[in-house]
């Protein structure tokens, strides 16, 4: 039976006969898939709200509007900015990964998602909710949006639609540059002349000529040198070209980026970067004041307000800028770009920095990589090439113009060429092998074969290592995260150089717990020798992020739950900490949730430090508890703050990949999972992958799992591509 009429009395069949209406018997479908965890409360909750608008229209909900409007909420859940109709209907559950891995079976009544879309096409569904009072096309007031065959809640299509309207008008509104020559001489300042392609100086031009750039790059590619270098050339730009009556000669420039722990990064790494900078010998002679080095992060910059999703910067009270850098764009929703664009002056620059093979952000949205969708062959107009040409002298392989290429390939720079990784790099080999998608068996079977210097593979399948340790599933690796295990590296790690400097050999846990007790100050007063606290605190820090464990998944024995138990234990019994539950010192801790009130966001670390600066009744100093985070602006500084006044947080000996982002470690002991799911994909493993700076532990059980998810890929539905055709 096809249609909806059929497809309704199909599932009037299938439903418990106490049902007693359409939408009721649909909800009574969706109450059942909330108690088995299929969909969330919260998507069952968003459906009869939906038909609830429509039955006080006057209107009978029907059974394809309450299903659908829990499914698009679902799909938020899961970071998709909408429900694609025609990817339902034709691969329902590779669409919704419903239902998830491991669920029980389900009595008779309930159905799966492939039987509820079986017999009705996209366009049947389409014209369907065409007809609801509670779906318009975005003109109207209605909480669900259709907009070809995709479906949105109403507040996601207008993120869409501002994003989109913000990159259309600075793409047709190029940046005023007072002479092209000047550029030209800076830039051949900054990166020296020659006709060979330089794909950091091309970038500069490009972004140089747009209102709207992106740059994008692995790890290694020299992001953050290029950004710096272009920010002194523009900086070297507006100086020269500035006439005597202005009130500044430079551009008022803002650093930002998702995350504290990146803006931190960005915020070590530009210093230096800004130091090299031949500013004496550029036009204009720029001031360094005028290449700022302090990162804040997105919220702190829009100004965020607690307890709201409004920021104090937006269309009414733009931000005091001219040119916004973003770094690790990758991690931006679609919520807070649209943010960001509203706040944004009309004239002002965007310019976004990242990884578009990274993890796309955890909420819903995949900004950067949609952006970056065409970057691997550019599409330059013969025009833009023969700009780039003109004010760089680097001639781009013929192969990256294209006749037809659209207004936002002119505005995408790809780096690429890595500066970390050498071919002898086994992470830089990985890194692009997984990419690819192409992670072969002579790949696997060179890392087991320690055939690179800075890779060790660990097996708990067969419980046996390189140095032969008996160990299995999560005592391997609570062993593996006390020492670093480096006898698992070629020459346990000792010897090794990167540009002719040693590099140290990979560590564990052990590292930074005992510098806790090592170099702890002597100074008992908080106020006479809080720079003693503060610069132990910093190196504490430090020395926790040479080492971190990461996974794919919360849950299970190669999960954060279980491995963040079995490490803590071991930690204990090797006398390094004192307890494993509750408050102690050297528990290291990940913020889960924003807290305005103590400027500390998702995703924020700190370590818990005892600290003498309580007295009891004679005055005498008395040992306390403070949790150590690094100042959120990037300044370096550090916030000591009571465990009593923090709330939403864990553990964090071992983290999930995506709460890895825009962090790097020294040491990075990535764990696959004896079993593949959905959230096993090529770019988790890249992820993870590239999070190593010098040493990467792989634990692979299963290496067909390995090999699977490097096989499949993330693509979250959104049109925002479209939107810039």
């Amino acid at each position: 039976m096809t249609g909806e009429s059929g497809y309704i009395q199909d599932l009037f069949d299938a439903v418990p006969a106490s049902s007693p209406t359409t939408a009721e018997a649909a909800l009574a479908l969706l109450d059942d898939w909330v108690e088995r965890e299929w969909i969330r409360a919260l998507d069952h909750a968003f459906a009869g709200f939906v038909c609830s608008i429509v039955a006080e229209e006057g209107e009978q909900p029907s059974v394809m509007l309450a299903l659908l409007a829990a499914l698009v909420s679902h799909q938020v859940g899961r970071g998709h900015v909408c429900l694609d109709i025609t990817h339902l209907c034709r691969d329902t559950e590779p669409t919704l990964v419903l239902p998830p891995e491991g669920a029980e079976s389900l009595p008779a009544y309930s159905l799966r998602p492939s039987d509820l879309f079986a017999d009705i096409s996209p366009e049947e569904l389409v014209a369907s909710l065409g007809k609801s009072c509670a779906v318009g096309n975005g003109g109207q007031a209605t909480p669900l949006v259709l907009d070809g065959s995709r479906l949105y809640l109403r507040r996601f299509w207008r993120y869409e639609q501002v994003i989109a309207t913000g990159i259309r008008a600075r793409l047709e509104n190029q940046a005023e540059l007072a002479d092209a020559g000047l550029l030209s001489r800076a830039l051949d300042t900054l990166f020296g002349a020659g006709p060979e392609p330089d794909y950091q100086k091309t970038a500069c031009a490009l972004a140089a000529r747009n209102r709207f750039s992106v740059i994008t790059g692995g790890p290694g590619t020299g992001k953050t040198t290029t950004v710096v270098n272009l920010l002194a050339a523009l900086q070297s730009v507006a100086s020269e070209s500035a006439g005597d009556g202005a009130s500044s000669p430079y551009l008022r420039i803002r650093l930002s980026a998702p995350t504290g722990k990146a803006a931190a990064r960005l915020s070590e790494s530009i210093g230096g970067a800004v130091d090299r900078l031949p500013l004496e010998r550029l036009p204009g002679r720029p001031d360094k004041s005028a290449i700022p080095t302090q990162v804040t992060t997105l919220h702190r910059l829009l100004g965020s307000r607690p307890g709201s999703r409004s920021f104090r910067h937006n269309e009414d009270n733009p931000l005091p800028l001219d040119i916004l850098v973003i770094d690790e764009a990758s991690m931006v929703d679609v919520d807070l770009m649209a943010s960001v664009f509203a706040a944004l002056p009309d004239k002002a620059r965007l310019i976004m920095l990242g990884d578009k093979d990274q993890l796309a952000s955890v909420d819903a949205g995949a900004v950067l990589g949609e952006l970056c969708q065409r970057a691997e062959a550019a599409h330059y107009l013969p025009a833009t090439a023969q700009w780039l040409e003109s004010v760089t002298g680097c001639r781009l392989p013929s192969q990256l113009t294209d006749a037809e290429g659209l207004p936002l390939d002119q505005a995408v720079a790809m780096l690429r060429k890595s500066y970390r990784f050498d071919q002898h790099s086994g992470i830089g080999v990985l890194a692009a092998a997984t990419n690819a998608g192409n992670l072969n068996q002579h790949l696997i079977r060179q890392c087991r074969e320690q055939a690179f210097e800075d890779v060790a593979w660990l097996s708990p399948a067969n419980g046996i290592t390189r140095a032969g340790a008996n160990a299995t599933g999560d005592a391997l690796m609570a062993d593996h995260a006390l020492t670093g295990t480096p006898e698992n590296f070629d020459n346990s790690g000792e010897g090794r150089l990167i540009d002719e400097k040693p590099v140290a050999p990979p560590v564990g846990y052990g590292h930074y717990l005992r510098i806790i007790r090592e170099q702890k100050p002597s100074a008992a007063d908080e106020t006479e020798a809080r720079e003693q606290w503060d610069a132990w605190a910093t190196g504490v820090l430090t020395a926790f992020n040479h080492f971190k464990v990461l996974c794919a998944l919360r849950q299970g024995t190669f999960g954060v739950e279980g491995l963040n138990v079995e490490i803590a234990g071991r930690l204990r019994r090797a006398g390094l900490i004192d307890q494993t539950e509750g408050w102690y010192e050297g528990r290291p801790v990940l913020i889960t949730g924003n807290d305005y009130n103590l400027g500390l966001m998702n995703g924020d670390i700190g370590v818990t430090l005892s600290v003498p600066w309580d007295r009891d009744e004679d005055g005498g100093p008395v040992d306390t508890l403070r949790v150590a985070f690094p100042s959120s602006d990037g300044s370096g500084a550090i916030r000591w703050i009571s465990p009593s006044r923090l709330q939403s947080l864990e553990t964090v000996y071992a983290m999930t990949v995506h709460k890895s982002q825009g962090s790097e470690f020294t040491h990075a002991c990535l764990v696959i999972p004896d079993r593949l799911t959905p959230v096993l994909t090529r770019e988790l493993v890249y992820t993870g992958i590239t999070r190593a700076r010098h040493w990467l532990s792989l634990v692979v059980s299963q290496e067909g799992v390995l090999k699977q998810a490097v096989s499949r890929g993330v693509i979250r539905a959104s049109g925002l591509a479209r939107l810039l055709v």
